[in-house]
């Protein structure tokens, strides 16, 4: 923690933001007082405690915090959701353009460290009402059962307070709900009691190549889950809702509300039960009795302060903006896991030149999977992942493109004339926590005054094995399918784990139910809970965990 920083009973005191301008600095010394004189200060504005509270505040609307939020609204508690960013219209806001779109990912600076620097932004969070899942890809496939007990398999890692079977009916609860796009049957995993409500969406060109090239070296694929739906869908709260159009932009927020993202799901069905979701509203303090027992929040909403009670806690705020505010208010930390434990899935990707047109943008960006490397007999590694067709945006090859090859100017240029003949596979595996990849709060601060989060990320030998072994399968699969300059891009995708969950206080933050240990009336629900990665993507698990901890504590207020 910074020596300048004072925490204190939660509440943040942050030192005074010098002056950059040159000139102003100048400005501002001309008119100074003569040194040692004491000027005086007027007293800071008292925020005024509200006349009234309510059972539950919930920080954040994605993933973690929505499904949460509809599921107390519907028990009748009387329920405030706080979101720092804006509302959105999706069919007025939303443009088939990916720059356009920025304004949808988190785009205050995140300090990077390690030997991998994780790239913040759109790769892993969000921001406005409905959260990452405004601009995430849709893709949601199941954890298998042995991804919650990667240590008792390979004695490494930590395993979950909870087995599968714990998330199963949440998991097959979501599907219906939601109206998730994929096979029935699905080739891998347990037997399930329902299969997916609609049939999958098209292969995109990327797919059907990859498909190809699996077929051809003995590996099964099958068209993927995806949160996006195949034909028209009768929404709980919302009504009905239309079929994917396949433009292939889901990273830029769906026109349509095809994708079951938070906005046009479990949100609507929150309000329609009375929840009060209040955007641009940035969570700074969070105020405690002189018995630890939270009482409520201070934010701020439209440049003003505002201060509001509440019983209970609901913190569902991300991987890193979750033990942001932990940590800015001194709040459940004996265990010393807060920010500790940060992982990000191995995402290496592979990329090839085809002779048929493809047109990557096209399609839902996640077409097809295949679940034979869950545990590859071939392995040098604990754990395993999921291979992934992948469409990419043009934006966002080119800058994997300067950056993976070094292509600049004129050359970089040339080679992106070849755009719509490019394919790209990629991996979503496991990641094992280490000691050396944790968050910080940096001595440097944002525009609030408040200190930044500082994120140390090294892969290590597992991920390096993990990585090196997909490379070299997916060129194979490239190659078997009549691919040509063919090469790899190294990134990680997501961030967990900081904040994680378990059996003790002396090794997690929060309990199997997402209950802090520290803290009798605060609760966490995000991907910050993981003990692991799991080696598949992790928004379905959020939305999981999500409704089994409201479940569990309704239970607990009976």
């Amino acid at each position: 923690m910074p020596d300048e920083e004072i925490l204190e009973e939660g509440i943040v005191n942050p030192v005074e933001t010098e002056i950059q301008d040159p000139l102003l600095r100048s400005l501002v010394a001309e008119g100074a007082e003569p040194a040692g004189t004491i000027v005086p200060q007027p007293a800071p504005l008292e925020i005024p405690l509200p006349a009234e509270g309510v059972d539950c505040i919930v920080i954040g609307t994605g993933a973690g915090g929505a499904p949460l939020l509809a599921r107390l609204a519907m028990a009748g508690l009387k329920v405030v959701a706080l979101e720092a960013g804006p509302w959105h219209d999706p069919k007025k806001d939303f443009a088939t353009d990916e720059k356009a779109q920025e304004y949808l990912f988190w785009n205050d600076e995140r300090l990077s460290a390690g030997q991998d620097p994780v790239a913040f932004g759109k790769n892993n969070s969000g921001i406005g009402v409905g959260g990452s899942t405004l601009h995430y890809t849709a893709y949601t496939p199941r954890p298998q059962p042995a991804d919650l007990h990667l240590h008792r398999d390979f004695g490494v890692g930590v395993d979950w307070p909870f087995g599968y079977d714990e998330l199963e009916p949440y998991y097959e609860e979501l599907e219906q709900f939601l109206g998730i796009s994929g096979p029935t049957p699905y080739p891998w995993g347990a037997a399930r009691r329902k299969g997916y409500p609609l049939a999958p969406l098209p292969l995109n060109g990327a797919a059907q190549l990859m498909q190809r090239g699996c077929e051809t070296l003995g590996i099964r694929t099958s068209p993927a889950a995806n949160a996006a739906l195949s034909a028209r869908y009768y929404q709980e709260g919302v009504g009905w809702r239309e079929a994917c159009t396949n433009r292939g932009f889901c990273q830029a927020g769906c026109s349509t509300g095809a994708k079951a993202s938070m906005d046009v799901t479990f949100l609507p069905l929150a309000a329609a039960h009375g929840a009060d979701i209040r955007p641009n509203s940035y969570v700074t303090e969070i105020e405690r009795d002189a018995s630890g027992t939270i009482t409520g929040v201070v934010y701020e909403q439209n440049g003003e302060q505002q201060r509001l009670r509440c019983r209970h806690l609901f913190l569902c705020a991300g991987a890193v903006e979750t033990p942001r505010l932990l940590l800015l208010n001194a709040l459940a930390l004996s265990s010393g896991h807060v920010g500790r434990n940060f992982m990000a899935h191995p995402g290496v990707q592979v990329f090839g030149t085809f002779a048929e047109d493809i047109r990557p943008y096209k399609g839902i960006p996640g077409a097809l999977i295949s679940e034979d490397t869950h545990r590859p007999k071939d392995a040098d590694f604990a754990g395993g992942y999921l291979l992934q067709s992948i469409g990419i945006m043009p934006v966002t090859f080119a800058g994997e493109v300067a950056r993976g090859r070094g292509f600049w100017g004129q050359r970089l240029r040339d080679y992106m004339r070849q755009y719509n003949h490019i394919a790209g596979i990629n991996i979503l595996g496991d990641c094992l926590p280490h000691a050396d990849n944790f968050l910080e709060l940096a001595e440097e601060k944002d525009a609030r005054g408040l200190p930044k989060p500082r994120v140390h990320f090294t892969n290590h030998e597992n991920e390096h094995r993990m990585n090196a072994h997909a490379e070299k399968l997916m060129r194979r699969i490239w190659e078997a399918a009549g691919a040509t300059d063919i090469w790899a891009f190294q990134r990680s995708a997501h961030v967990i784990g900081t904040a994680r969950m378990g059996l003790s206080g002396d090794d997690a933050v929060v309990d199997a139910n997402g209950r802090a240990f520290d803290v009798p009336n605060l609760y966490i629900c995000d991907n910050s809970v993981f003990p692991s990665a799991l080696g598949v993507n992790p928004a379905l698990t959020i939305m999981a965990l999500a409704l089994r901890t409201a479940d569990k504590f309704l239970e607990s207020q009976k």
